[in-house]
């Protein structure tokens, strides 16, 4: 009986340091927090859009950078997030009448802001769903063997998201996230004698980083 007695105060021993260690957060997001990350973000578009003049499909390269984003808490669960980074494309029309057009390479600044709800903001693992808006800044254009000279316009989109936080200790944390921008742009190729008016760039970016705490 003594046995079976020290072993049952062990076990709840072990089960109340159990409920301890998954139950205490190592971080607590709260009102006023500014968590900073650093990421590498892959931008994956998903086109669609035609010339007016040889039809085909346009295509821009996907590219992987790195991307700073800033999250504030105005409560323990809501926050707004915005997003700073850069990427480079090659744009393409393919299966066109006239062939593949190579349109050159243009880069490409989508800053994002999304508000957000954390679901869990004292637990370790905490996920957020996301919404907001996008402006997609097109610029540093280089033209291509098909062309003399291209022009894209900079257009606002909406966003959505998705991501989690997994909390190292009180002030760092890793970061998955998943965002689904929803953007057009007008091309305009050698002064506007072919176009590509309305071409959807609606790009998935995949991000994984390390976040801090201040």
């Amino acid at each position: 009986m003594k046995i079976i007695s020290q072993s049952l105060r062990c076990a709840a021993v072990l089960m109340a340091a159990s409920v301890l260690v998954f139950s205490s957060p190592a971080f607590a997001k709260d009102k006023g927090d500014l968590l900073v990350r650093l990421r590498g973000s892959a931008f994956i578009s998903d086109n669609d859009g035609t010339t007016d003049l040889h039809g085909g499909d346009a295509v821009t390269s996907d590219a992987v950078m790195p991307e700073l984003d800033f999250t504030y808490f105005f409560t323990e669960n809501i926050a707004a997030e915005l997003i700073l980074a850069t990427f480079t494309h090659n744009v393409e029309v393919k299966n066109s009448s006239a062939g593949n057009l190579d349109l050159g390479d243009v880069s490409s600044l989508p800053p994002t802001l999304t508000f957000q709800y954390h679901f869990m903001p004292k637990e370790t693992i905490s996920p957020y769903l996301g919404a907001g808006i996008n402006y997609t800044i097109l610029y540093n254009e280089k033209a291509g063997t098909s062309a003399n000279s291209v022009d894209y316009s900079n257009e606002f989109g909406w966003a959505l998201q998705a991501g989690v936080d997994y909390q190292l200790d009180d002030r760092w944390s890793l970061n998955f996230d998943v965002k689904k921008i929803f953007v057009e742009t007008d091309i305009k190729v050698n002064g506007g004698a072919i176009n590509a008016n309305g071409t959807a760039l609606d790009p998935t970016v995949v991000s994984v980083g390390l976040g801090y705490r201040f």
